[in-house]
């Protein structure tokens, strides 16, 4: 089998941040774009392969926001079909069946879920359940994703429900129903990736660089390594800050709801081998997520509680969303899961268009692009599962302000970094989790073991994470601290101890991987 080829243009690390740092006042750029998380970062790809320039700029780092917060599913729109929103609930199902099918089938696959049928579960709600299921797939047939990439829904005998789920409680459980929807294989990989594919086509992705204020033609930013200030010109700017973006534009009224998950061992809940819908009580479209990952973890979530104040970099939970997790869950399980049993925990912040509702629960997930007098759009609202379509609006806003011209998107035949057919990607020669994490690239991950066993064993004991995947994300992924490498480019970091513990490595990774 042939070798893939190097990374090339995709590449992002520090040498080439330098560069185009050093290169960006010189210049005038068709488009700005501040924030690269999954929508920012799908600006900067959308614009860039329609031709134009594009500088894309975070004070941070690539999916640092919401975007790494998130419960790491592909959703086909079940809960908006409940709540009667049926554009939203269609648009989320064409767009996972985009990334399922021809952008990122390397992250985005088939996890089956169960729904209990406990006695707390009415005849009644199994049933509006059921009605929910089959319109869900509806909703995949009309997106035309194949049923041999997200099979239909069917009800489960009480023995096939313990055998995907054996932690419930078996007294009065009368089966379970099965669903289907799009599990990432990690919410900030696919950022990175999205990045990277805007890199290949152009544009310019410079993390630690400060928006300080923006204007129609432009923007003042800091470099966040040397504190040095400085202007950049635009011909279209793009404010893609998430729940900071209405510190950058006037007029922008966001009400962010905190989402909380936990982070429990798989050996918890009994080898868990499917996702859980448990159902919250008082609510017919409201679901606890019980959600495998396949590294030994088990996320579980999430709330939906207004988060008001000033905007934190890193959300924390709070005691009462954990106890209000816990016992949503204990309510299903034979062994409740105790406090002790959460090995850690992480909150995102939605960046809700305030509409005035009473609740952030009832605020819609449908995305806003909003354009200031200055002309600077600003793009809020939406999920992670419909990034690509966001960006696509958010261009197209862009030309109609008739700042830029160029043709229509093509982001939905555009194959991010490393996607390839299942048939290709089951062909190649290189662990599994490292094709299920980057596609074609795999291999060349697994080729710098050559040279350095050592990056082929797990960076701590008894964790997936392998060397080789610090040293690429030093050298391709634009990681320029060992944060980067523990929170984002890896999942290492949601776990205290396995952070402190990794650390070493981490830090160790950017001397070998530059030498």
């Amino acid at each position: 089998m042939s070798t893939p080829p190097t990374p090339g243009r995709s590449s992002l690390n520090a040498a080439r941040r330098a560069r185009e740092l050093a290169e960006l006042p010189d210049r005038v750029v068709d488009v700005l774009v501040v924030g690269l998380g999954a929508t920012g970062a799908g600006v900067a790809l959308d614009a860039a392969s329609r031709g134009l320039s594009v500088a894309a700029i975070d004070a941070h780092d690539l999916a640092f926001g919401t975007s790494r917060w998130s419960s790491k599913l592909i959703h086909g729109g079940l809960r908006y079909l409940a709540s009667g929103q049926v554009d939203v609930a269609h648009e989320s199902a064409v767009e996972r069946g985009i990334l399922m099918a021809r952008t990122a089938p390397h992250l985005v696959r088939a996890l089956p879920f169960v729904m209990p049928l406990t006695p707390m579960v009415s005849r009644g709600q199994e049933l509006l359940t059921r009605t929910g299921l089959r319109a869900g797939d509806a909703l995949r047939v009309a997106a035309r994703t194949p049923a041999a990439l997200l099979p239909g829904p069917r009800r489960l005998s009480a023995v096939e429900t313990l055998r995907l789920a054996p932690a419930l409680r078996p007294y009065g459980l009368r089966g379970g129903l099965l669903s289907w929807d799009g599990q990432l294989a990690d919410d900030a990989r696919l950022v990175t990736a999205i990045a990277r594919t805007a890199a290949a086509h152009g544009a310019s992705i410079l993390t630690r660089v400060r928006a300080l204020a923006l204007t129609g033609d432009g923007a003042q930013v800091r470099d966040e390594l040397t504190g040095r200030e400085f202007g950049i010109r635009a011909r279209a700017v793009v404010n893609a800050a998430g729940v900071w973006a209405g510190g950058l534009v006037d007029g922008v009224r966001l009400r962010p709801s905190r989402g909380t998950h936990l982070v429990v061992k798989a050996e918890t809940l009994r080898g868990l081998s499917a996702g859980m819908h448990v159902p919250i009580p008082g609510s017919t479209s409201r679901f606890l997520l019980v959600i495998p990952q396949g590294d030994g973890r088990v996320y579980v979530g999430l709330t939906d509680e207004p988060a008001d104040g000033p905007v934190p970099d890193v959300p924390e939970p709070t005691p009462g969303e954990i106890g209000f997790l816990l016992d949503i869950l204990g309510s299903a399980l034979d062994v409740p899961v105790r406090r002790d049993d959460v090995i850690g925990a992480f909150a995102g912040l939605r960046p809700l268009l305030d509409d005035a509702h009473g609740s952030t629960a009832d605020i819609s997930r449908r995305h806003a692009v909003i354009v200031a007098r200055d002309g600077v759009v600003t793009i809020v609202g939406g999920k992670l599962t419909t990034y690509r379509r966001m960006a696509e609006d958010t261009v197209d806003a862009l030309l109609a302000s008739n700042r830029v011209t160029a043709g229509p998107s093509r982001t939905a035949r555009i194959p991010l970094v490393g996607a390839a057919s299942p048939t290709r990607l089951a062909a190649l020669d290189a662990p599994r989790r490292l094709v299920q994490r980057y596609g074609t690239e795999a291999p060349l991950l697994a080729a710098l073991g050559r040279d350095d066993a050592a990056l082929l064993e797990p960076v701590v004991p008894g964790l997936p994470v392998l060397g080789a995947e610090l040293a690429w994300a030093v050298r391709h992924e634009g990681a320029l601290d060992a944060a980067d490498l523990l929170d984002r480019r890896t999942r290492i970091g949601l776990v205290t101890a396995d952070r402190a513990a990794a650390l070493p490595a981490a830090e160790a990774a950017f001397g070998t991987a530059r030498a």
